[in-house]
């Protein structure tokens, strides 16, 4: 089989595209014949080794994919070949063959197709684990997200509005300002232009912001903390800009707000049966038509180098996805 691997930690422009063995899946484990992988910010990361796992290399990158399962290990039950499946790990995506552990797959929905299972996952399910469990977002509250048009923004643009709150979504581009608003957002905020703060005070008439949803951090996130509304909660998603911010304690004080941690690969490992209970939301809310990816551009497996490449200079609206 082919695999866009990383013998090296380094530069995105060093992965090779090479012929590998096809693996064998071991107890418990399934060989997924790979259809297509969703390309997220991790997948730059950990190709860097500046994500938080390191495999060992050679390893491909690629942590959603979605496909059918070509072979079944020992003592797997539930499932059989030919199954349409969706499935998270940490790396291997970007090859034609998996081998996975059969607790990591979902069942892919009738409503759904390849291409868009394999940019479902990561971003949808970050995103309701955030505003369900960390957020414990209401109906009527004010969400204000960041980079609103990438594809954890999108996902969180929609969900919110299927649970009844309100969005101002902030993004450094008219353009993809469109963009979210296209997909539900109430208000915009340009945060590449001055007056950024005046603008949510504005939008929140001084009250603030009840939930920040914070896949950004850098120099966003003093001034979005600053914004909060008395009980506020501010979701930090990750650090697509590069900067881990620090946090003023002061104004967690002040504020009466909170900054809470959203790692769903954690969550999705020690509570398995609440993530299996929020993808049961998640494929209902997507069969009645209420989220949907928002795919702006697919790839073949050859061409991965340049869909990380557009992910990294940001210049990708919600997600890209590599046909295998």
């Amino acid at each position: 089989m082919r695999a866009m691997n990383c013998r090296a930690f380094g530069p995105v422009d060093d992965l090779v595209l090479e012929e590998v063995a096809t693996p064998v899946p071991g107890p418990g484990e399934v060989l997924l014949r790979v259809a297509a992988c969703g390309v997220n910010f991790p997948d730059v990361l950990i190709v860097q080794g500046k994500y938080q796992f390191k495999p060992e290399p050679p390893f491909a990158p690629g942590g959603e994919v979605s496909g059918t399962i070509a072979a079944l290990g020992p003592d797997v039950t539930g499932w059989t070949v030919g199954d349409p499946v969706i499935a998270t790990t940490l790396w291997g995506g970007f090859s034609e063959e998996l081998v996975i552990a059969a607790d990591r797959l979902l069942r892919r929905p009738d409503s759904m197709d390849e291409v868009t299972a394999a940019g479902f996952a990561l971003t949808y399910g970050t995103s309701y684990h955030a505003l369900v469990q960390r957020a414990a977002i209401r109906p009527g509250e004010t969400l204000l997200v960041l980079g609103a048009a990438g594809g954890v923004g999108i996902a969180a643009i929609q969900i919110a509005k299927a649970l009844g709150a309100r969005v101002i979504a902030a993004a450094s581009t008219p353009e993809k300002l469109a963009v979210a608003k296209a997909e539900g957002a109430d208000d915009l905020v340009n945060y590449s232009e001055d007056g950024y703060r005046d603008r949510l005070k504005e939008l929140t008439g001084g009250r603030g912001i009840d939930v920040v949803y914070d896949p950004v951090g850098g120099a966003l996130f003093e001034p979005s903390l600053r914004s909060m509304a008395w009980n506020g909660r501010y979701l930090v998603v990750g650090f697509a800009s590069g900067e881990i911010p620090k946090v003023p304690a002061n104004l967690t004080l002040l504020k009466g707000c909170a900054v809470v941690g959203v790692f769903w690969g954690q969550f999705r490992r020690t509570e398995p049966e609440l993530d299996a209970e929020n993808f049961r939301a998640l494929f209902e809310l997507h069969a009645a038509g209420r989220i949907k990816p928002l795919i702006s551009a697919t790839y073949p497996l050859e061409r991965a180098k340049e869909a990380l490449h557009a992910l990294a200079e940001r210049r990708v609206t919600g997600k890209i996805v590599l046909t295998v």
